[in-house]
């Protein structure tokens, strides 16, 4: 008796000496929906395609089916797609939202205009180094769009919010912030809140005083919650979104691209990122970098790793998905008390890697 008391305490005694030493650590699901944004989704003429999906709604991986299937398919409920790495003082959130179609233009005219687009930068593209003319785009099969969401751990509280709006990160702070030079974002409590706008999805700090006066223009209120809700343009309460992993879903077939998800693909080659015990070369090689799309442009939408801003050529594509700590540091002019050593990257296996990652990282080679 005494033996297994003894025992028993000894175990907990070392359990807490290392959850005081460390902390315990949230899941990676748990830290994503504690700081998990609101999104004002605008809605279109045809706002079915407006809103919230999952890429596979109609049931398979296939890229080039899910313009016309957006047409027949049922309301398969609300997703938001996410993944998580952090430094010993912050965690980097990334957020990706997923939409069948990019009917900016008009949903038969956009396409249209789109292929017209397409066609002449083809024609015209050895007398444009710039590659401007390639992302020049009107509608669209396949559209995700995203943000990322930075937390100071000491704080529990977001510091830094950029989101992507058409080939443009845009930068926000808190509005509690009030030196800042950057653009205020609104939290509520913890969450940023953040419009979509209709038609073509490009995100933004939601400005409930621009929003209103706007008149016939419909709102659909999107917000975590343990399970996906169904979207109605009638809706008048919140629709909850479910958070699925980017990294169990995304990104496997990333690594045998090119395939029925992705269209395109680009060369990484190797990445150096910080961590605690130094510099790290990790080769990421060829990635799926465009999902597969045939309507109007093609392969015109990306994954997060293949997000960029049209203002910030010179960097590496990638570098904000794999590499988040340094290109806020760069975009927010935080200087090089800014950590950017990483405790856990997941997707580059620093830290605790989760056996689907270690499975992918094989399959990469």
């Amino acid at each position: 008796m005494w033996r297994k008391l003894f025992a028993t305490l000894s175990y907990i005694f070392i359990a807490a000496t290392l959850i005081s030493a460390h902390g315990p650590r949230l899941a990676d699901k748990e830290i994503a929906a504690e700081y998990a944004p609101i999104f004002y989704q605008g809605l279109g003429d045809k706002p079915q395609y407006d809103y919230l999906a999952r890429f596979d709604f109609d049931g398979d991986w296939r890229g080039d089916n899910n313009w016309a299937n957006a047409d027949k398919a049922l309301d398969t409920g609300a997703y938001v797609y996410y993944s998580v790495c952090e430094t010993a003082t912050h965690y980097f959130i990334h957020y990706a939202v997923y939409h069948p179609r990019d009917y900016k233009g008009g949903d038969k005219k956009g396409a249209l205009l789109g292929e017209l687009l397409r066609q002449g930068a083809d024609i015209v593209k050895d007398r444009d180094p710039t590659g401007i003319l390639d992302e020049v785009t009107l509608a669209h099969e396949n559209d995700m769009e995203g943000c990322l969401v930075v937390v100071e751990k000491s704080a529990a509280q977001a510091v830094f919010v950029e989101t992507l709006s058409h080939n443009k990160f845009k930068r926000y702070v808190p509005e509690s912030d009030a030196k800042s030079e950057f653009a205020r974002v609104e939290l509520d409590e913890k969450r940023p809140r953040l419009h979509i706008e209709p038609k073509g999805h490009g995100i933004e700090a939601y400005d409930e005083a621009g929003e209103k006066p706007v008149k016939d223009r419909k709102v659909l209120l999107y917000q975590v919650g343990a399970k996906a809700g169904k979207s109605s343009a009638t809706q008048e309460s919140a629709v909850n979104y479910e958070l699925l992993p980017i990294i169990t879903t995304l990104w496997p077939n990333a690594a045998k691209a090119p395939n029925l998800t992705y269209g395109a693909t680009n060369d990484y080659a190797t990445i150096t990122v910080g961590t605690e015990k130094g510099d790290k070369k990790v080769k990421l090689g060829k990635l799926g970098a465009a999902f597969l799309g045939k309507v109007g442009a093609v392969n015109a939408a990306r994954p997060p790793w293949g997000w960029f801003d049209s203002d910030e050529r010179d960097q590496p594509l990638g570098q904000w998905f794999f590499d988040p700590a340094r290109a806020v540091q760069r975009h927010f002019k935080l200087g090089e008390k800014f950590s950017v050593a990483y405790t856990r990257q997941p997707f580059l296996g620093i830290g605790i890697e989760t056996a689907k990652a270690q499975k992918v990282s094989k399959a990469r080679g």
